[in-house]
Formats: C-alpha cells, sequence, structure tokens
C-alpha cells in the first residue's frame, strides 16, 4: 500500500558535548499505510524518545543531532517533519499524527472534565464546531466503548477507572481521524480484562478507520497479539526488524532471545526464570525442561510441607470499608465494601498470590495487614497477635516483622534523600544499628544483596532506572530483617527482563532468609512463577483458592476462567 512514514539515520543526544548521551543512533523505519508496527525493547532503549521525535516532542534538552523523518515519503506532500515550522506541526499533532500516552492521569488535565479535553481538539482542527461538538464527543465516547456517555462527558479524570480514562484517550487521539496512531505503553498498568478490551477496540478501530498504528511495549504479549512487524531497539539502535510470526518463532539476535524467554510463561511453573544476560551468555539450554519445571506433584508436596510449619499471618472474617459520601446534614452514610467476609492463612515461608482485577480489593486486603487501610470488622493475627485495633506506638514496634513493597518505585522514595539516607532511616529508628557508620555497613551489604554496588549508596533516586529504583525498595524492606512483606505490584511496570531479575531475586532471598510474602499482582504468568497459592478476589469476595496448576490450570469458578482467558500469552 505504500509508506506512510520514513525515519532516516536518526541520531539523538541528550546533555552537553563534553558529557553527551546517545539516546538514538542511526535510527531508521518505515511504516506502511494500514499496518501495526510494534517497537520493543529495555527502559532506556530509545523506543520512546524515538517517537516523540516524530511530532518533536522531545525535552529541550534533547537534541536532534542527524536524520529526517519524512510524512508521506512517496507522495507530492511529502515533509520532513524535523525541518517543519511550529505552525505546521501544530497542523500535524492530533489531526494528522495522534498520540495515546501510557499514564492517563498524567496525559489529562486534572481541572477541565474529559468532554471538553476531547472538545478542545475537535475545535483546533476546525473538525465541528458550537452545539455540535458535544454529540460529536458522546459518540466518539461511544465507539471507544465507554457507558453512560454522558457523566463521561461532565466527569473529571480523578472520578473514572483506569480503563474508562484509558478510552477516553483513545477517542481524543482518533476523535480527528488521524493518519498515524502512536500507542506509548498504553496498557502496562492495567488489569488482564480491562487490557484485553483495549487490545480489542484498537484492533477494531485500527481496521474501521485504516490506520497506521505504531505500538511501544515492553509487554512482548501484547506486541505478539496486536502487530504486523516488530521493530527490537537496545541502547538506541536498531538490532532487529521482521515480521511479527518470524520475530517470535525465530529471533535472529540473543537479545530479542533474552527478551522472549524472559517473559514468565502461563502454562509452567519454571524454578528459575531466564533473564537477558543469561541468554546473551549464551546459557538458554535447560530452561524449559523437566529440571526447570515445578510439576503438580512438586507443587502439591510443597503446600503440604508448608502448611506442617506456623501460621504467620491470620485473617477471619475481614471487612474493610470506605464512605461514599460524607454524611452531611442528617443524610445516612453510604459504605463501599473493598474487602468482603475474607478468611485465609498464610504460613512461615509460604508465597500467596492475590489476583484479580482492579478494584477487587486486592490492595486494601494486603494494606488491612499492615494496618495501613481501616478494618471495620473482623480479625487479623500475626502469629497469636491480634493486629487489627493496635495503636500506632503498638504498631511501631511491630513494623521492622511487617513491612510492604509499593508498586510504584519512583513515588515510594523521598528524591531529596540520598539512597544510603532512605535504606539508613529505619535502621536507626529501630536501633539495629549504633551508628552512621554501621548504618552505611548494613545499607552496603543490603545492596549487594540485591545485585546493586554498594558505590552507589550516595546517589539520589533520579540517578537510577525504575528496576534499580525497585530493588533499592526491596532493600530497604529487607534491612529490619521482617518475616513477611507484601509486594503490591511490584513488578507491573518493569520490563520482562527486569522483571525476570527481580522476580529471581524474591524467590532466591524468600529460600535464603524463611520470608512469607503476599503477592498482589494483576499478571496470571508472574503469579504462576512465584506463588505457592493463588487467592482469587473479585468485588472484595475470596471466591477462589488453590495451588497455581489448578487455579490456572483448571479453575473452577467462571470468573477465573474468564481472568485466565483473558491473559494475552
Amino acid at each position: 500500500m505504500g509508506k506512510i512514514l520514513e525515519i532516516k539515520d536518526l541520531s539523538i543526544i541528550f546533555g552537553k558535548s563534553g558529557d553527551a548521551k546517545h539516546a538514538v543512533q542511526g535510527m531508521g523505519l518505515q511504516l506502511e499505510k494500514g499496518e501495526v508496527l510494534g517497537i520493543v525493547g529495555e527502559s532506556g532503549s530509545g523506543k520512546s524518545v524515538t517517537v516523540m521525535s516524530i511530532l518533536s516532542l522531545l525535552h529541550p534538552s534533547a537534541i536532534v543531532h542527524s536524520g529526517s523523518i519524512f510524512f508521506d515519503p512517496d507522495g507530492p506532500g511529502s515533509i520532513d517533519l524535523l525541518k517543519a515550522d511550529e505552525p505546521s506541526l501544530r497542523r500535524f499533532r492530533g489531526g494528522i499524527i495522534s498520540i495515546i500516552f501510557q499514564e492517563p492521569m498524567s496525559a489529562l488535565n486534572p481541572v477541565r472534565t474529559c468532554g471538553q479535553q476531547v472538545e478542545e481538539v475537535l475545535i483546533e482542527h476546525k473538525k465541528c464546531e458550537g452545539s455540535m461538538t458535544r454529540k460529536v464527543v458522546c459518540n466518539w465516547f461511544e465507539k471507544t466503548g465507554l457507558q453512560n456517555v454522558e457523566r463521561i462527558f461532565d466527569s473529571y479524570p480523578h472520578e473514572l477507572s483506569g480503563g474508562q480514562l484509558q478510552r477516553v484517550l483513545i477517542a481524543l487521539a482518533l476523535c480527528c481521524e488521524p493518519q498515524i496512531v502512536i500507542a506509548d505503553e498504553p496498557t502496562t498498568a492495567l488489569d488482564v480484562n480491562v487490557q484485553k478490551k483495549i487490545l480489542d477496540l484498537l484492533k477494531q478501530l485500527q481496521k474501521e478507520l485504516h490506520l497506521s498504528l505504531i505500538f511501544i511495549s515492553h509487554d512482548l504479549g501484547v506486541i505478539r497479539y496486536l502487530c504486523d512487524r516488530v521493530l527490537v531497539m537496545k541502547d538506541g539502535k536498531k538490532i532487529e526488524e521482521n515480521s511479527c510470526k518470524h520475530i517470535f518463532e525465530n529471533p535472529s539476535h540473543p537479545y530479542t532471545k533474552g527478551l522472549i524467554l524472559s517473559r514468565p510463561p502461563l502454562r509452567k511453573k519454571l524454578k528459575q526464570l531466564p533473564t537477558v544476560e543469561d541468554i546473551l551468555k549464551g546459557c538458554e539450554e535447560n530452561w524449559f525442561d523437566d529440571t526447570n519445571i515445578v510439576n503438580s506433584t512438586e507443587q502439591d508436596r510443597k503446600c503440604s510441607e508448608l502448611q506442617q510449619l506456623p501460621r504467620l499471618i491470620g485473617i477471619r472474617n475481614l471487612n474493610v470499608r470506605y464512605p461514599r459520601n460524607n454524611g452531611w446534614f442528617f443524610q445516612k452514610k453510604n459504605w463501599h465494601y473493598a474487602v468482603k467476609d475474607v478468611s485465609l492463612d498464610i504460613f512461615q515461608g509460604e508465597v500467596v498470590g492475590l489476583v484479580g482485577e482492579s478494584g477487587s480489593g486486592k490492595t486494601s486486603l494486603g494494606r488491612a495487614i499492615l494496618g495501613l487501610a481501616p478494618v471495620s470488622s473482623g480479625e487479623i493475627y500475626y502469629r497469636d497477635q491480634r493486629l487489627d485495633g493496635l495503636s500506632s506506638r503498638e504498631w511501631r514496634l511491630l513494623r521492622k516483622k511487617l513491612q510492604i513493597i509499593f508498586q510504584d518505585p519512583y513515588s515510594a522514595l523521598n528524591p531529596r534523600r540520598t539512597i544510603l539516607d532512605s535504606i539508613s532511616q529505619p535502621l536507626m529508628i529501630h536501633h539495629i544499628v549504633a551508628n552512621r557508620s554501621a548504618a552505611r555497613q548494613k545499607a552496603s551489604e543490603l545492596m549487594e544483596m540485591v545485585g546493586l554496588s554498594s558505590l552507589f549508596l550516595d546517589r539520589y533516586p533520579h540517578q537510577f532506572s525504575g528496576g534499580q529504583r525497585q530493588r533499592i525498595c526491596i532493600a530497604r524492606a529487607l534491612s529490619l530483617n521482617p518475616e513477611f512483606i507484601a509486594c503490591d505490584e511490584s513488578v507491573s511496570a518493569l520490563d520482562v527482563s527486569v522483571q525476570a531479575q527481580i522476580l529471581n531475586l524474591l524467590m532466591d532471598l524468600k529460600n535464603k532468609l524463611g520470608l512469607s510474602l503476599l503477592f498482589i499482582t494483576h499478571d496470571l504468568s508472574v503469579v504462576q512463577y512465584i506463588a505457592d497459592r493463588i487467592i482469587v478476589l473479585n468485588h472484595g469476595e475470596l471466591v477462589e483458592e488453590g495451588k497455581p496448576y489448578q487455579i490456572i490450570g483448571s479453575p473452577v469458578k467462571e470468573y477465573t476462567q474468564n481472568l485466565v482467558q483473558s491473559v494475552i500469552d
């Protein structure tokens, strides 16, 4: 059908000449009309920098060192977007080439309604005006599968769920009927059901509107499901490009093989995940044979052995609720029950996986155990000690035994404190070390334990990648020698290569230190690998419980069956 976009010899650097870093080097790609092109690679590989340069949306510190980006290179109206002036680029942005960003809460204006923000794009590109704009926006909301579109139009971003916001972003990107859409990790933080619905919607709209789509993701299952052709990037360079079928069935570069193999398989429980580094070293022969697979008999035996050990966490008839309104002027308070009458035990050394859709109560349950969410009724025990109802002072004494690793490593660390300060502060508070010198020594040992150099202790969080920050959060959680850690979506936003490293690290530390983990996730492939037992929540209720081979291989409840079927493997 012909090319609609061509990038030639693109090189982009950040920083001054003496300390310049090449984010993209000699990059070239072609996008055909009506094609879905997937771009994959680890964080820092140059994926987003490459596509953001198409519309000159790079950070001011970025310098385009060389290259050209031609729109419709074979047509009479061919234009080099890198040389286009600002008025021309404004015509392209949203009107001819649009972007679906990764994080809708930061991509949308929090003080304007969702409808107003889509109207603005239509008016800017003169697609409609006056009273017609509301009707057009609502039609696009309907096309993207939103319900009650009049309410959505008048809602602010904070009033909608993640799946609804992502649909609003899709409507915003498509309402001017562009020729090219760039989707930058648009489903990363969504649960499996919502993710599949969004991907199916993109597939459908791409065919209906004859769009050319560039889809950036570190989730290779998503790339395989959606794309016609795949381009693999590493260190700012293109290292492999081919049809999607060829890339997944016969990758030629070891790095591509590493990305594919390091993703946890859904139907097999491995003892250890391969990493990209393992594959690059040539260690790829025994990862998927019987020596590295945990069969159902071994899973049964492991669970039986764990349940003979002392109970570490006990939950009985737990309810967690939040007020829907404040009950002003004699109104009766309405409550939302995030957790409803849940009972479960977690044994010493056991990893319990907690899965379910967004809003199912997973995080509320994990936080309630740690005293971070309100318990309206029920009982929570750590060994034989009752946890619900403890005072702040009593909780402080227990904190060193019960820890949490949060989902977002970027907000979990204080940007004004060095890594040494972040790790040593709890050591000093709980009197585990006597002075700063001893704290530094302990922090050095913890950094080495999680695979980071102790030389990094005097750096600040912004100087680390997402995977490195998550390792630092793990080191901080381990600093107090806890017996129980709640991992709240702690690997959901990481590349498959870094994810494999973190999961292997957690398994090694669990076996070495005898930790018990509550692993909260929406990724069934991850929970298959790490969990000894899986708990399924739906609307706050425990709907199914079993070993990984039971929950994933032969789920009993319809809700669990739908979860498993929605996984894009």
